[in-house]
């Protein structure tokens, strides 16, 4: 059977369609467009405005027409950090409804971390972190067992809004801010067991994979695995925040829809690598779809349809 999830982010709208054929599942395609949703949480109303629900309606209406084309039987779709935090949630969901015919599942941050986990790794203890627009995700556990999950109020696109970065100075302030928040949060699970071993997965991490490698932003299959040591990471942060944006944007490994945000991004890694002590990390480029068609269908394996 033919199943596809799409996912509202407060950066993009991802869907994943794949084959379900009882506990396994093979990926079939993918598709993302930028909508920056969060951008248009109004800070003072907490509302979405109308015209970057409209933006997202469209690209979610696009994608499940896709999904349907493809012989999807099942479509299911989830909103993460902007959509959680917005008052007027119910009004998005009814326009998803009238456009998309489709209905909306809101995530709590615990699950949105929960889903990222699931997607992101395949049965071995480890940590993951999420870094997305709004949110940021950290997660630690083995298998479908969660031993410590948690969101925290800080994403690329949140960030950016909050605290400018025109050059390489303006980073450390941006890092201190991250690393402030996450202490608060890591002070809530004060028994937590840190792994040795961390993957991070979002478009912060793949785009440092894409940069790492010299690849073209469009080509994810050379991301994946990709290992990130914090010293590169870091020099790469006072690279890009010193270029100009025109400079960014003609940079082929990086997706011209987060040249803006990227630093705010590598920030909240560096500030996370920091505070857990770490010297590397590994790139995913599997995630929360992943993890919510893993999930739903009760899957033990989901491989990509060229290495089945």
């Amino acid at each position: 059977m033919k199943v596809a999830v799409i996912g509202i982010g407060s950066n993009s709208v991802r869907m994943l369609v794949a084959e379900v054929d009882g506990a396994a599942g093979v990926r079939l395609a993918r598709e993302r467009e930028g909508t920056r949703l969060f951008a248009g949480l109004d800070e003072k109303t907490r509302c979405l405005h109308g015209e970057a629900m409209a933006k997202t309606v469209a690209a979610v209406a696009k994608m499940a027409a896709q999904a349907r084309e493809m012989g999807a039987e099942e479509i299911s779709l989830f909103a993460t950090s902007a959509t959680r935090d917005a008052g007027n949630a119910d009004e998005l969901a009814q326009r998803l409804r009238d456009k998309a015919g489709l209905e909306l599942n809101v995530c709590s941050g615990e699950d949105e971390a929960a889903l990222s986990f699931l997607g992101a790794t395949d049965g071995q203890r480890c940590g993951v972190i999420d870094i997305g627009g709004g949110s940021t995700e950290l997660v630690i556990g083995q298998g479908d067992r969660l031993e410590t999950a948690f969101s925290c109020q800080m994403g690329a696109v949140r960030l950016w809004r909050l605290l400018s970065i025109r050059r390489a100075e303006d980073i450390p302030p941006v890092v201190e801010a991250a690393k402030q928040i996450l202490h608060e949060k890591l002070a809530e699970s004060p028994h937590a067991e840190l792994p040795h071993s961390w993957i991070g997965t979002g478009g912060t991490f793949t785009a440092l994979g894409a940069l790492l490698r010299g690849t073209p932003w469009t080509d994810r299959t050379y991301m994946h695995g990709t290992r990130l040591p914090y010293a590169w990471i870091q020099a790469e942060a006072c690279k890009l925040a010193n270029m100009t944006p025109e400079e960014r944007l003609a940079l082929p490994s990086l997706q011209p829809s987060r040249a803006d945000i990227v630093v705010h991004g590598i920030s909240i890694l560096l500030a996370c690598m920091e505070v857990l002590n770490l010297s590397e990390i590994t790139v995913s480029e599997f995630g929360n779809l992943d993890g919510y068609l893993k999930r739903k269908y009760g899957l033990t394996s989901l491989k990509n349809k060229a290495t089945c």
